[in-house]
């Protein structure tokens, strides 16, 4: 094990950094910190094949439908989740369900997996997060017309159901964990779909004054909710810092023309904001990252536009376009398009066309990594969409789209990238990314709708990579979501930061992928912790997975 520590006067990225995954201020300034002594351990990888492409493998488990003919809502499909659950060093599948039940694939190696069915199905979101901050890594799956369940880490490959969160007493159908108050535990945010509620459960629903956005916080294990809203069509939630106070702020992205909500996190409490003056009609997901390796992460929102526009495509969409599109209401910042929100000192502004992703089919999740390790992430978004309502004109009532990629030009600007093979056309949902075949970059994992999920291998073996895991063993926060890690290179500083979740319903790693150029020399590793604290490593190894454990 290699020890190190650092002075406590650096010049450090802006205190913005510990919000989660946050928004990232432009300039660096001096100010002070502690500095905390860390643990660092680094293994090197093996390079997998190299084909040049991605590689698409089925796995062994399929999100199936309530009913049939599939019919809104049923046709949202569900989300996934990838991370260690056993701390055997490698990355597990955890895979949500609506008719069938919910699944473990327990990685054992050479793309082989284990399935573990789990008891509960009828489920929308999945996260890996350490409930009882116990060290391991629990399930929570948001339902469909109920409250999240809770299986928790029972350790050697088992889990217990404890069928609710202490305190969580309202429907969600979106969720994001992160330690809201700051005070070195995890709070949970949840949002309802009322238009699924309303369908599914009728009067109950809209007599039981039970949906809307809550925020409930930690206090040692029991969740203490505030309900911001009463009415919410929430598909995603996002925690950035929005506002550039170094507090975590929520932006929450509704469905159905409904507007997105932000709420401010100031020292008076949550404040509602509006602070983009466009935003997507029907948002589907948030990604956020820093696309130009300039010090400032831009927020990507997906929605429903055709990424073609033949004949073909438009008589495809055409019946849902009528029915969808009424005309633009003076004031309404909303565009059926997706949105890529930059941040320019203060003010937010749509530059989504400009960069190249604005249409990609009836879309997801989408999210960003660093596909080709050039340094600059890459954008994946998985479409397609299945209803009798909506497509009843189509064979078996289904748009059937490919999945997008894209790749980073080097200036925040994309490109489609048609050979790397990732157009696959299955009808995906939730999605994530990790290295799941230990040789160092980024592979892809999506939980279709109605055929088998997929691993999406990544054989591009360009570049090469160092992959940073964070602990804080002992704490409320042991795999550190909300901090922030600059791998100072040569090439440039690139900056990731630890999520529970991003895109559409999915769960991320606990660990942090950087793509490094082949020509590139890895400087030094800046570690920004969820409470502000910072650490340096020194000589860090390219083509390694390096684990961070905070000692201070």
């Amino acid at each position: 094990m290699m020890k190190f520590s650092r002075v406590a006067l650096l010049l450090v990225l802006p205190a913005t950094l510990i919000a989660c995954g946050g928004y990232i201020a432009p300039q660096y300034q001096q100010q002070e910190t502690t500095s905390v002594d860390v643990n660092v351990s680094q293994t090197s990888y093996t390079t997998g094949d190299c084909s040049g492409q991605f590689v698409a493998h089925p796995l062994d488990h399929t999100t199936v439908a309530n009913r049939y003919p599939i019919e809104m809502f049923d046709s949202n499909g569900a989300g996934m989740a990838v991370n260690d659950l056993d701390q055997d060093g490698d990355m597990d599948l955890v895979f949500a369900n609506l008719g069938g039940k919910n699944a473990v694939l327990w990685n054992e190696g050479n793309l082989d997996f284990r399935p573990m069915s789990l008891e509960f199905g009828n489920s929308r979101a999945v996260a890996t997060v350490d409930v009882d901050t116990d060290g391991l890594l629990d399930l929570v799956f948001t339902t469909e017309t109920g409250l999240p369940l809770w299986w928790k880490n029972m350790g050697a490959g088992e889990f217990e159901n404890q069928l609710g969160l202490p305190g969580v007493d309202a429907p969600a159908y979106s969720m994001a964990w992160a330690d809201l108050d700051q005070d070195g535990d995890l709070d949970l945010i949840g949002g309802s779909y009322d238009a699924a509620l309303e369908k599914d459960l009728g009067d109950t629903f809209l007599n039981s004054n039970g949906a809307g956005v809550f925020v409930y916080t930690n206090n040692n294990g029991e969740f203490t909710g505030e309900r911001l809203i009463d009415k919410a069509q929430a598909l995603a939630i996002q925690v950035f810092d929005v506002d550039n106070n170094g507090k975590p702020d929520i932006l929450i992205g509704n469905d159905f023309a409904v507007r997105d909500y932000l709420w401010l996190n100031t020292d008076a409490g949550w404040e509602r904001s509006e602070m983009f003056d466009v935003t997507t009609h029907s948002t589907m997901s948030f990604a956020l990252a820093d696309l130009e390796n300039d010090g400032q992460s831009e927020l990507f929102a997906t929605d429903m536009i055709p990424y073609k526009h033949d004949a073909e495509t438009e008589a495809e969409w055409q019946p849902v376009m009528d029915m969808m599109m009424h005309g633009h209401v003076e004031g309404d910042p909303q565009v059926m398009a997706n949105v890529l929100q930059s941040a320019n000192q203060d003010a937010f502004s749509d530059v989504a066309a400009d960069r190249g992703i604005l249409a990609t089919g009836w879309s997801w999740s989408g999210k960003f990594g660093d596909l080709n390790q050039d340094g600059y992430v890459d954008l994946y978004v998985v479409n397609g969409m299945r209803a009798s309502e909506l497509f009843s004109h189509l064979p078996n009532n289904e748009l059937v789209e490919e999945n997008q990629a894209f790749a980073n030009a080097g200036d925040g600007t994309f490109t489609a990238a048609p050979d790397w093979a990732l157009n696959a056309t299955e009808s995906g949902r939730g999605m994530s990314m990790a290295d799941v075949d230990g040789d160092g970059d980024l592979d892809i994992i999506v939980n279709n709708l109605e055929a088998p999920a997929q691993l999406l291998e990544n054989q591009l073996c360009e570049g090469s990579s160092v992959v940073v895991a964070l602990r804080q063993p002992g704490t409320g926060n042991a795999h550190a979501i909300g901090a922030q890690v600059a791998l100072q290179t040569s090439a440039g500083t690139l900056i990731r930061g630890q999520e529970a979740g991003s895109g559409y319903l999915s769960g991320d790693p606990s660990e942090l992928h950087f793509g490094v150029p082949a020509d590139a020399e890895i400087e030094q590793l800046v570690i920004t912790w969820p409470d502000g604290a910072t650490s340096t490593v020194e000589n860090v190894e390219l083509g390694a997975r390096v684990t961070v454990e905070r000692g201070g």
